[in-house]
């Protein structure tokens, strides 16, 4: 595989792992395994995994550690809508890659509590054999108010 080739895989992977994580009301409860487990490298000691939006700042040292933290979170939402904002910005090197984008996601809870959000995450994908897996992630959030949430929302078109 040719490095331009790897970056397009790489940055469609980074935007189809966002999308990954939107609910609609009705949906079947969230399992991160069923849902996100094939976008992370489950077999590799040197995995870190860092959301600040997770209230309590853990760490995960593994995708299973990843998958306790959002899990419940998830399966506590009724929607959960994302829009790419910039990026994904993508490097290649040998069997390591690096990726970046910014998204804007709504979040509704059960309650109808609806939280935005505007994060910059970087991921960290190693080839195993024919596949990229993520071993590193790092996402930052800032909560937006309601008027800033529909503008960011309005100005971004859905592309998946």
């Amino acid at each position: 595989m040719t490095n331009a080739s790897d970056v397009e895989v790489v940055g469609a992977l980074h935007r189809d792992w966002v999308f990954g994580w939107e609910r609609n009301p009705g949906d079947a409860p969230f399992d991160f395994r069923d849902v996100q487990g094939a976008r992370y490298d489950w077999d590799f000691d040197g995995v870190v995994l860092y959301d600040d939006f997770d209230p309590a700042h853990r760490v995960a040292r593994g995708a299973g550690e990843y998958a306790e933290i959002w899990e419940p979170a998830f399966r506590d939402l009724r929607l959960a809508h994302h829009r790419v904002a910039a990026g994904p910005d993508v490097v290649v090197s040998g069997d390591l890659a690096a990726s970046w984008l910014v998204f804007v996601a709504r979040l509704e809870d059960l309650s109808g509590t609806v939280t935005g959000i505007r994060t910059t995450t970087s991921l960290v994908w190693r080839r195993t054999g024919e596949h990229w897996k993520i071993v590193r992630e790092h996402n930052s959030s800032v909560v937006l108010e309601a008027d800033e949430l529909d503008a960011a929302m309005a100005d971004v078109p859905v592309t998946r």
